[in-house]
Order: C-alpha cells, then structure tokens, then sequence
C-alpha cells in the first residue's frame, strides 16, 4: 500500500480514495471508500490504453465476470464505470496479505498448512468454474490471505466457454511459471490449465521458490513445458499431489474436487495458526487519504551507509509505505543511482564513489572495437538488431569499446559519469566472494526504479556481465586481461514494465550470452575466470544507441596465480 500521489484522483465515481494498493498492466488499483463508508478496490485503466479495443474488451470483460460469479472466494463487484472514460470498477476491499507477499516475507509454509490452503483454493476454482469461467492467471500475486480464507483476484483475463480470447499477438495468456504447457503450445487455456496453475502456486508456497526457476519468460516457460516442477524438500505426499497437479498432459491431472479429496483435511484453514500469522503481513488501512507531494518535489533516497553482505532483495513489491514509515531494507549490496530521463547517470549510495575514476571513453578515431557482440538473438556482428515497434530492440550490441571495469579492491568501476537526475533506479548483486550465490556459482543481479513518475516514456536497461578476460569464438578465456568487449548480455527491458516499482531480476550466467563473429557464445561459468567481474547497467534506446547508468561488480574468488 501507498500514498496518493498528486497526480493522483480524490475521487472516483461516488469513492474517495484512500491510498495506493498496486498497478497491473493494464491501470492503478487504488483503496477507496463508499460514501457509506464501505471499503472498496477501485481499479482504474489506464489513460494510455484508454483508445486500444483490446484492453478495453478486456476491462469490460473483467467487471462483467466479477459481476456474474457469486462466490465466497472471489470480491464481490460493487460499481463500474465503463461507457465512458475514465473506465472503472470496484470491488470488495480483502484485507490481507498476497499469497506472494506472505510467502516472501515468511519463507515456505508447512505441509499441513499448504494442505488446508490447497483445498480452499481448489474449492474457491471449482466455484468458478461452476459459473463456467475459466481464471486464466492464477498465481500466488492472485490470492489474498483473508481473514476468512482466501480470494481469487485479477479475472482481467478469465474467460468463459465460447468466448474469444483476447492476448498480445503470440503471447499466451497467464504469467510463465504458473501457466500451463498446452497453453504455452497454443491449446486453449481450460479447467485443467487453472488446476496446473494451482498446483504451481502451491509449489511455491511450500518451498518459497519459484515453481519452474528464475530467468527470462521463455526459459522459464520452457521449464514448465520439459521439465518436473521444483519440489525439493516438500513432504512426500504433498509433492506428490502437486506433481499430480501440474503433469504436462492436461487430461491426467485432478480436477479440483479430487483435489480437495487427497488433501483430506479436517480442520478449518482459518482455524490454522500458520494461516492466521499470515494475516498480520498485510498493512494497517489508513482511516484518511495518504498523499505524498508530486513528482516535482521528489527528493532523492539515501540508502544505508557501508556494505552489507547478504541475500539479495526479495522478489517482493517494496515501494515506499509511506503510512507506515517503513524504509527499504537493504540487504545485499544495494546502491541507488540517479537516472535523468534522456539516460544518462551518476551513483549516489550505498558504497560511495572511490578516487580515480576517469572519463568516459571514446573510440579513438580509425579504431576498430575489440568484438562486435550483440546480444542473444543469432544478430551478426553487422546487422541490424529487429526494432520493437514500440521501443528499441530487445538486445544490444557493441560499437565501441567498453571501458566499464570493475575493481574488487576498491570495490568500484574506474568508469562513471556524474550527473543529477529525476529517478532513483536502484541495483543489487552479491559482491564477497564467501556469498552463498557465489559460491553456488549462480549469481542474481537485481534492479528497479524505487520513485516510479507519471506520464514518462518507457526507460529500456540491459545488464551487461564482464569478466576480466576477452573470450574467444567458442567461450573459452583468452589472454587478453584489457577485456574491452562489451560482454555478456540479457535481455533489455522496461523499467516500467509490470508493477512499475516491482524488482527486475536476471541470472548469470544462465540468462547471459554474446554474439561474437557470428556465433552465440553461451556465459562461462564463473569458476572459468576467478577474480574481479563487471556489471553494468545500459539505458538502451536502440541495439547501437546505449550507454552506461551504472557500474557495479563483485569478486567470485582469488584470481588465477
């Protein structure tokens, strides 16, 4: 939950509103109260979106389907607006925790705590689907731990039988890692799709992992399409009842009354004490509206002083709460970087800036870049990267020498240019070498921007992983110790993407690769060149134009003697 911003409405249809409560693709949902005084969740699409008749359809779709199924699962709707922009509707305000929330906080729940929750869950689809909708989207982002059970939310997708389905263009409908393989193959998403989501989301609540890993969607969804679910560490009856949940073939899986059987519980989920702690993770409701001042008088954020050695941040939504005066906690190496919004950057932080930085450097005139290296992709090192028609490509690659280098000494980049910005673009990574990460030889790289403007064009960042040594064609380090190539590269995205303060992760070397003379040369692992490594953040504008934001790094163990 948030404060309003000044930008942001005192009232919508007959609601005042109260406070910020998150944002989905498609608009902001904010906490309002009826004029009886009722609570509510007014969601509001976006102004952006307003003339597109997909998103549209797809609003209007939602208000109707929360209109027609009745039940104790699922937020009644209370009022809608949707004739006339702005577009609209309000729902029952649950209070409570997100499963993902609760989850993040606490860490993996009991077996028989995921039982209790399983069949509730299972109860609360079935209910659905007696309406004939199918969810399409559930995920643990999509059940509120309320008081007397939990709810289904977010049917922006939900469908019911015989309806059109309304996706992006080659997109399937669902979030990777909880939707299902047929799905992901092209099949319509019906009954059995929900159930895998179901069994998917109760992987996660047991072991507080993500059900198929981490990475990028189609990684991921390649997992949930090939590969068994994580259930490392669950009890063996539970495991087995959520692998039966997610088996690739749709037509094997329970449907949710035999769910409900195999889970065979005998006491109330509400009577459960894990369940009930669960329900003080959620946030106190203010009795008065929470506005903080507009983005003109945003200041900038000053992190925790020195370096702190731990696990990264948690795959959690932490915008400011500014009711409850809670402030980040910074665990893992975080540093917070001022961005203007035409890309260029200065750090202010966490580790303070060492001596000795030098200008950025400039191509010297006739020299030729170390290695042309576009991003995955197959691009040859002269051809053009495929636009997006809405912003710069996807990947980037390389036209001049990069400079960025990291020192583990120092523990600084002897690269990096000063300048004040608008936006607090926040970044986190491992940097001892005795890091658990690091030593697994997995290392997660983290960022987000934390001040999140209104009305701001799309702000594109690629990570870039270097080792100290350029690599040849096949992967292997070479002798050259100046690495000036650009280096390993995920892909770009969106600032703003998705929950617009919500953290960005990728996963070296398992999201990382380059494109050298043609060839794709999948990330060495770290053990290849211990020592010193280089992660830089690109504001990318197009695959040629880009330039670093940030420079971090860590050290993954003694160097080679």
């Amino acid at each position: 939950m948030e404060a309003l911003r000044d930008v942001d409405p005192a009232q919508i249809g007959a609601h005042a509103l109260l406070a910020r409560l998150g944002a989905g693709g498609m608009g902001q949902v904010y906490l309002g109260r009826s004029p009886g005084g009722r609570l509510v969740a007014v969601k509001v699409i976006r102004d952006e979106i307003t003339g597109h008749p997909e998103a549209l359809a797809r609003f209007r779709r939602e208000a109707e389907t929360v209109r027609a199924v009745r039940s104790a699962y699922t937020a009644n709707l209370i009022d809608a607006s949707l004739a006339a922009a702005p577009f609209w509707l309000a729902t029952e305000y649950v209070a409570g925790p997100t499963l993902g929330h609760a989850v993040a906080e606490r860490g993996g729940l009991p077996a028989d705590t995921c039982r209790r929750l399983l069949a509730a869950l299972a109860e609360g689809l079935a209910s659905v689907h007696a309406y004939g909708v199918t969810h399409r989207d559930l995920k643990p982002q999509n059940v509120i731990l309320g008081a007397q059970g939990p709810q289904l939310i977010d049917f922006g997708i939900a469908r019911g039988v015989g309806e059109t389905a309304l996706t992006q263009d080659g997109q399937a409908p669902g979030t990777p890692g909880y939707t299902a393989p047929e799905v992901l193959l092209g099949a319509e998403a019906g009954a059995a799709a929900d159930v895998f989501a179901l069994g998917a989301t109760l992987a996660y609540a047991a072991t507080g992992r993500p059900p198929f890993g981490t990475g990028v969607a189609a990684t991921v969804s390649y997992r949930a399409v090939h590969e068994p679910i994580d259930v490392a560490g669950v009890e063996p009856g539970l495991a087995g009842l959520i692998e039966a949940c997610v088996a690739k073939d749709p037509a094997v899986r329970p449907d949710p009354a035999e769910v409900i059987r195999r889970c065979g519980v005998r006491d109330a989920l509400i009577d459960d004490a894990v369940y009930l702690g669960l329900g003080a993770l959620g946030e106190a409701v203010p009795v008065h509206e929470m506005r903080t001042q507009g983005p003109g008088l945003v200041h900038g954020y000053t992190p925790t002083q020195g370096l702190v050695t731990a696990a990264l941040p948690k795959r959690r939504r932490t915008g400011a709460l500014v009711a409850a005066g809670v402030a980040l906690a910074v665990v893992g190496a975080v540093a917070v970087w001022k961005l203007p919004l035409g890309g260029e950057g200065g750090r202010e932080g966490a580790a303070g800036r060492a001596g000795g930085q030098t200008p950025a450097g400039q191509t010297p005139a006739g020299q030729t870049p170390a290695a042309q290296t576009p991003a995955p992709g197959g691009q040859s090192s002269g051809a053009p990267a495929a636009q997006s028609p809405t912003g710069p490509p996807m990947f980037i690659r390389q036209t001049e020498p990069n400079l960025d280098d990291y020192n583990p000494i120092h523990r600084s980049c002897t690269r990096g240019e000063e300048e004040h910005g608008i936006l607090d673009l926040q970044t986190a990574l491992p940097r001892s070498m005795d890091d658990p990460q690091l030593k697994s030889g997995k290392v997660e790289i983290g960022y987000r921007v934390k001040n999140a403007l209104p009305d701001v064009p799309p702000y594109y960042v690629a990570v870039v992983v270097k080792p100290q040594h350029e690599v040849d064609e096949n992967g292997r380090s070479t002798d050259v110790t100046d690495n000036r190539q650009l280096g390993f590269l995920a892909k770009a995205r969106d600032l703003y993407e998705g929950d617009e303060v919500e953290w960005k992760y990728v996963t070296y070397p398992d999201d990382f690769s380059m494109q050298l003379n043609g060839r794709t040369v999948k990330a060495p692992p770290l053990s290849q060149d211990p020592g010193g490594w280089t992660v830089v953040f690109r504001h990318a504008v197009s695959d040629t134009e880009h330039r670093s934001i940030a420079c971090e790094g860590f050290d993954s163990g003694p160097q080679k003697g």
